[in-house]
């Protein structure tokens, strides 16, 4: 994932909140959300300890902005690769060109929102109510590329199920090729549904 999302922080009324996000962005998804400490993000930031505390009351209210920031990213850049595209299929199929970029990346670790969820969903409700509405809002995303381009919705789920399972096998397994072989099995579930519909014709 690249960083377009710091256009919206470095646009920010309140550039001392946009550095600390940044600062706490790179290193949750770097070490880890329990691994960070405060200390560690005030000597990333420079931002003093008391400064900190005034911008945002604790950790967790770091966690849903840093969460809120991976969100727009996200939203952004695939809004970027499916305009591209020129064909409804072409968009359905674009988010794993995009992973496929993703994956290969240095910085790599996975899904931010499923880093967090699997840290901090039991002690932080309201941590692993982001993350499930970042999933909600993907999947909804995905149904209607689906039925735009004339194929059903639950074909949409399908391909956000193979999206997320790719980003999570890439992460653990450190294999990039995932998103190269979720976009073959995604060409091969248009692929049927389309021979469905044409054979539902005759």
């Amino acid at each position: 994932m690249t960083r377009q999302g710091d256009a919206h922080l470095h646009q920010s009324s309140d550039p001392l909140r946009a550095s600390i996000i940044e600062a706490a962005d790179e290193l949750y998804y770097a070490h880890g959300f329990r691994a960070v400490g405060m200390d560690a993000l005030r000597q990333r930031s420079g931002v003093s300890l008391k400064r900190l505390y005034t911008v945002f009351p604790s950790k967790e209210a770091i966690v849903l902005a840093v969460l809120d920031y991976r969100h727009q990213i996200w939203v952004d850049e695939i809004a970027t690769a499916m305009a591209l595209q020129d064909s409804p299929r072409a968009r359905l199929l674009a988010i794993y060109d995009y992973l496929a970029g993703w994956f290969q990346s240095d910085s790599f670790r996975g899904c931010v929102f499923i880093n967090a969820f699997g840290e901090l969903a039991t002690e932080s409700p309201a941590v692993a109510a982001k993350a499930a509405a970042h999933k909600r809002d993907f999947r909804r995303y995905m149904e209607q590329l689906a039925v735009e381009a004339g194929f059903s919705e639950e074909l949409g789920d399908q391909l956000m199920l193979l999206a997320e399972g790719a980003q999570t096998t890439a992460a653990i397994t450190g294999d990039s090729s995932m998103a190269c072989k979720a976009r073959r099995a995604a060409e091969a579930l248009l692929g049927a549904e389309e021979s469905m519909r044409l054979q539902s014709l005759t």
